[in-house]
């Protein structure tokens, strides 16, 4: 009786736990074949929990300018669901350098802050910085958190190469990672990429870059790190098909995730 009973109560469980599962939950199980003296029933050796990638959403305001962000929490991280749009100043094309912070909005030839602000590219895509703006005078780092406030807001900071290498990984590699990141359709993206999922809620857009000429909008998507290559360059993640790291000069014009410290 004591056998039929504790085999009723598993039963209980797995039909609570089966019938409240999330869409991205998944159950492993291993079964036998147990004979009782009223009944017959199944033993379950082993139940396997995975949480769902996404654990929490919510929104942060920019005291700055007022900007509300879109944030979504990846394993123990997060993110900002939205590229960073905070915009002190604006350089036209024919401006940059690798010592001087410089801003720019993709498409935009001019130095006057409000009508950049006005463009589509800039609501959309936010600000393409090069990686004196991005780090804000602060020194490389890559420490997992990096310690960076950079041009972020109070109480984020700009991810470290091993903070970005974190998400990555713990979304099963940089060849599955790309796709739970990717807005799915293509009401951004140029071509429609039929493994993009977006279920993580990041959102990645292509929004380009600045390298005396803006280009491949549409097409792919770079963040800055705070993790210094060399004297000329740092890391960066890029996203088209799949993700990447990659190392690109410093004086270039890229966009930037903020992580909450």
């Amino acid at each position: 009786m004591k056998k039929i009973f504790l085999a009723l109560i598993t039963a209980l469980v797995i039909f609570f736990n089966v019938s409240n599962a999330q869409n991205d939950t998944m159950y492993i199980m291993k079964s036998g074949i147990v004979t009782g003296k009223y009944n017959v029933y199944t033993q379950i050796d082993s139940i396997i929990f995975y949480q769902p990638v996404i654990q929490t959403s919510n929104t942060l305001t920019d005291s700055r300018d007022s900007s509300v962000y879109q944030i979504v929490t990846i394993g123990s991280q997060v993110w900002m669901a939205e590229n960073l749009r905070y915009l002190p100043s604006v350089a036209d094309q024919n401006t940059y350098s690798d010592a001087i912070s410089y801003y720019y909005v993709y498409g935009y030839d001019g130095t006057n802050v409000n009508d950049a602000k006005a463009t589509a590219n800039y609501s959309t895509y936010g600000v393409l910085y090069n990686w004196p703006a991005a780090m804000a005078g602060s020194a490389s780092s890559s420490t997992n958190p990096s310690g960076v406030q950079g041009v972020c807001p109070t109480g984020w900071h700009l991810p470290s190469d091993a903070e970005w290498a974190e998400l990555i990984n713990y979304l099963g590699g940089e060849s599955v990672a790309g796709s739970k990141l990717k807005e799915t359709g293509t009401n951004h993206w140029e071509i429609s990429d039929e493994g993009a999922t977006n279920e993580t809620g990041f959102t990645a857009l292509p929004g380009g870059y600045f390298c005396n000429m803006f280009d491949e909008i549409g097409m792919s998507g770079y963040w800055w790190s705070s993790t210094e290559y060399n004297a000329n360059k740092a890391w960066l993640v890029n996203i088209s098909f799949g993700i990447i790291k990659v190392k690109l000069y410093k004086d270039e014009g890229f966009s930037v995730r903020c992580v909450r410290d």
